[in-house]
């Protein structure tokens, strides 16, 4: 059997919509419940039966001519941000961070702090203990950058702990960074927590072009949307019947990598080693087909949904592709180019069958096994 992928056309306003709406939406792990209905009711807006677990990963199915294997395309909701540690003598709250990031960010960040009490929540900003130039001088530069030495302000008429408490903050709430997204006239999107709101919106647009299409799926597809994979706990249930994963995530774009903004993004290696070696090749014989412009890179500091797939033993080909990033974990900036394409690059992997009659089944005879360098790219073995 061989198929060759159509470069499918992409809703592109209503990519860069529901991306906008979903940074605008805070999202921390933890405090995902209120995105995943968001997204859970997206999806059944294009029709396809959505399901959510009792933690709210969010399972999206396509059916495809096979149905007893699946492929998966994952994706994930929750941001980093932070959760109140203490609450000062001076009305300020003393924060740590959800999820790895620096504190070098957090200075200047707005915020907003989600108490216990439904529909209360009060803003704020995110200021190094020495924030006055006027009271400090030098100082201000010379403190230390370190989440012991940031504090929330709150924007209400506080002076202590009583204070805050009689607003109803205590230990444990959320603090959520603003997104505050942008979008340049070139097309640059500049927002906090891209990653991996991008990935979700390229991932949902490239469901909806392929249901609208028509054209027929080859084998099932799931779009699980995770809801913990900023603190290492991304797809970790995705089952025994699942044969390829491929994860849409933010990519390194920084000196010294070859990530760009506007193109797709291979992932040939990360924190949990190399992705699979066939999975990864049939991406970038994708991307020659199609004729979508990518790159490789190699990620050092980064985890994604994967890892904690693998770690939890599924059994599977697993790949990354992602959205290239500048300033990850900061004041990210991509571009709207590079979302599309992934979004082409998935609607393009969802068209084509598994690569390898071997991965019908968890296991099967030496004579089925795949060489090493056997041929990966839009044909797969007589089945």
């Amino acid at each position: 059997m061989t198929t060759e992928p159509k470069l499918l056309e992409i809703d592109r306003d209503y990519m860069v919509d529901l991306m906008v709406r979903l940074l605008e939406m805070a999202s921390p792990t933890g405090r995902t419940d209120e995105i995943m209905r968001l997204l859970g009711e997206e999806v059944e807006r294009l029709g396809l039966p959505v399901e959510l677990t009792r933690r709210g990963v969010l399972h999206a199915e396509m059916t495809g001519e096979r149905e007893d294997l699946k492929r998966v395309v994952v994706v994930h909701a929750d941001t980093i941000g932070c959760m109140v540690k203490d609450i000062k003598p001076n009305g300020r709250l003393r924060v740590v961070p959800i999820g790895t990031w620096a504190a070098r960010f957090a200075e200047g960040a707005r915020v907003t702090i989600f108490t216990d009490e439904p529909g209360t929540s009060y803003t704020g900003t995110i200021l190094p203990l020495k924030s006055s130039g006027h009271a400090f001088d030098i100082e201000v530069d010379t403190q230390p950058v370190a989440w012991d030495n940031v504090e929330v302000r709150i924007d209400e008429r506080v002076e202590g702990p009583d204070d805050v408490r009689a607003l109803g903050i205590q230990i444990g709430d959320f603090v959520a960074p603003h997104a505050l997204p942008y979008i340049s006239d070139s097309g640059f999107i500049n927002a906090r927590h891209l990653d991996n709101k991008a990935g979700v919106a390229a991932a949902m647009a490239a469901f909806k072009a392929v249901k609208e299409s028509g054209l027929p799926v080859p084998v099932t597809a799931t779009l699980v949307c995770t809801v913990a994979e900023e603190v290492g706990l991304g797809a970790t249930n995705l089952g025994p019947d699942v044969a390829e994963t491929l994860s849409i995530d933010a990519a390194v774009v920084a000196p010294g990598q070859h990530s760009r903004e506007d193109t797709v993004n291979i992932a040939m290696h990360d924190m949990s080693g190399p992705f699979d070696y066939h999975l990864t090749r049939r991406m970038d014989a994708m991307c020659r087909h199609l004729g979508i412009p990518y790159q490789r890179d190699l990620f050092t500091f980064y985890r994604s949904d994967i890892a904690a797939a693998l770690e939890a033993g599924t059994e599977m080909r697993a790949a990354l592709i992602g959205f290239g990033t500048d300033a990850s974990h900061g004041w990210e900036r991509t571009h709207i180019d590079g979302v599309e394409r992934i979004a082409q690059l998935v609607a393009g992997y969802l068209q084509v069958p598994f690569i390898f009659a071997h991965d019908a089944e968890p296991v099967g005879p030496v004579e089925t096994f795949p060489e090493q360098e056997q041929e990966v790219g839009l044909k797969v073995d007589p089945s």
